[in-house]
């Protein structure tokens, strides 16, 4: 028996996906857009080749996410889909080791980044009466990943956020839900030591990487109408790791 892709309607949807230039945001963002949204990426540093929109945010600075929120609202009008991707791993070393500075720079950008754009964001959702966003925490953020405990704790920090929004919102039109990845091929595995990442793969029943295209579809389906029920939720992609 083959499988096809799920075919998915977005025409007339407007999609920001954080941290969209590369990796699973670019994956997730060339999904959207081959179902028809109309994406547009806010990143640090926005590559100047991408087919889709782009604007210069800094997703740790309130300011500049507010600022990107207000320019899109008044081209566009709406905000239908808010994907929060962008991550910063930092350093993989004992907790007493860790600078302090990066710690809070980790933190800053995996965690304080979501609650910016989803304050941001929201206010226009509530008032259209609709939307769905989806944060890409971690399975870290589930187990505690050793030698992590920066991105763990902000994985975690992104998980009880999706939690207590989704609730906030359950009557508003909007679902709030997160993806919790293990390991996945990208260019951000390279900010951590081969060691760690081979730690990693040998926990996975699969025993392989996850790949950005799977990410990507499950943030199709949770955009999607075929996704109804569902907010406050936490949905795995751990090739059989996780389990709870």
């Amino acid at each position: 028996m083959s499988y096809t892709q799920a075919d998915y309607n977005f025409q007339g949807a407007v999609a920001v996906v954080t941290g969209g230039s590369g990796g699973i945001g670019a994956a997730i963002s060339a999904r959207l857009a081959q179902a028809g949204a109309e994406v547009v990426c806010w990143d640090l540093k926005p590559a100047a080749d991408s087919p889709y929109g782009q604007d210069t945010v800094d997703v740790t600075d309130a300011a500049s996410v507010d600022a990107a929120t207000q320019r899109l609202l008044a081209s566009r009008g709406h905000i239908d889909f808010l994907i929060n991707n962008a991550g910063f791993a930092g350093s993989t070393v004992p907790l007493d080791e860790y600078d302090a500075a990066e710690w809070r720079r980790i933190v800053d950008v995996n965690l304080m980044g979501v609650f910016h754009t989803c304050r941001s964001v929201v206010p226009a959702m509530r008032a259209a009466g609709q939307g769905r966003i989806v944060n890409i925490a971690s399975l870290a953020g589930k187990e505690g990943t050793p030698n992590a405990s920066a991105y763990s704790a902000s994985k975690a920090g992104v998980l009880a956020l999706t939690k207590s929004l989704g609730k906030e919102l359950a009557n508003a039109g909007i679902l709030v839900n997160a993806l919790a990845p293990a390991a996945v091929k990208t260019t951000l595995l390279e900010q951590m030591s081969p060691a760690h990442v081979a730690t990693m793969i040998a926990k996975s029943p699969m025993g392989r990487l996850g790949y950005v295209e799977e990410v990507a579809e499950m943030v199709a389906w949770l955009c999607s109408g075929s996704c109804t029920f569902n907010t406050g939720a936490v949905f795995d992609l751990s090739g059989g790791r996780a389990t709870y």
